[in-house]
């Protein structure tokens, strides 16, 4: 297990709020997650600033759109530095992301299905099969299409390790200590299965940064891993 696998999530409304949470947090992260929320409020100016302070960034934007236009973007976001970068898992989005990142270093994840999915939400999409179905349907296409890695529920991390091999990178979001609560998250696990079912990192947010001491509950999810693990 790496020494820290947990990306924080930083799901907020401004950089202001952000910049409070990475310095209360300190050198107890070096992983931070950048999505939809933050990146409109305060673009790549924060993620620079981010990786100005020597921290990884996953930035969590799942591109979708024409092929074109995705290797484009993708090539944009390859000139910065940002480790990982979020793909839709549909084969022509992900081949113009896998040519567009060229010889870069940065990593490309496919989103297999969100996991605030469930069966009912495939059904209006009109998928006639179970979300574990699809989601290794997508992640045998994203290796095909020679993307990094995969995003999914902690619930499918066994099942897609099998899949995927040993070395693509595998992110699970929709993790919650078994005291925390769930929120929005439908297919979610604890810190400790999501590593023991062979998830490489974990995308963690709320129970840390809503935390009274949010570098203490960070150290107690450590904790709590390594407990498990022993």
């Amino acid at each position: 297990m790496k020494p820290n696998p947990i990306i924080v999530a930083l799901d907020v409304e401004s950089a202001a709020e952000a910049r409070a949470l990475v310095a209360r947090l300190g050198g107890s992260v070096d992983f931070y997650k950048v999505g939809m929320e933050l990146y409109a409020a305060a673009g790549m100016d924060f993620v620079r600033e981010l990786l100005g302070q020597g921290k990884d960034v996953f930035l969590d934007l799942k591109f979708y759109d024409i092929p074109e236009t995705v290797k484009r973007a993708v090539a944009q976001v390859a000139r910065t530095g940002v480790r990982f970068l979020t793909v839709h898992a549909v084969g022509s989005v992900m081949r113009a992301a896998v040519e567009g990142r060229a010889a870069s270093d940065l990593k490309l994840l496919a989103v297999t299905v969100l996991t605030s999915f469930g069966r009912a939400d495939l059904d209006e999409l009109g998928y006639n099969c179970e979300v574990s179905e699809l989601v290794e349907r997508r992640a045998r296409q994203a290796m095909e299409a020679g993307v990094d890695g995969i995003v999914a529920s902690p619930l499918e991390a066994a099942a897609l390790r099998r899949i995927v091999g040993p070395k693509a990178i595998l992110v699970t979001p929709g993790v919650r200590s078994a005291s925390a609560a769930r929120g929005d998250q439908k297919r979610v696990a604890t810190p400790a299965e999501a590593i023991r079912n062979g998830a490489d990192y974990l995308v963690m947010g709320r129970q840390i940064t809503r935390a009274a001491d949010p570098a203490a509950e960070m150290e107690r999810v450590l904790k709590e891993i390594a407990g498990a693990a022993r």
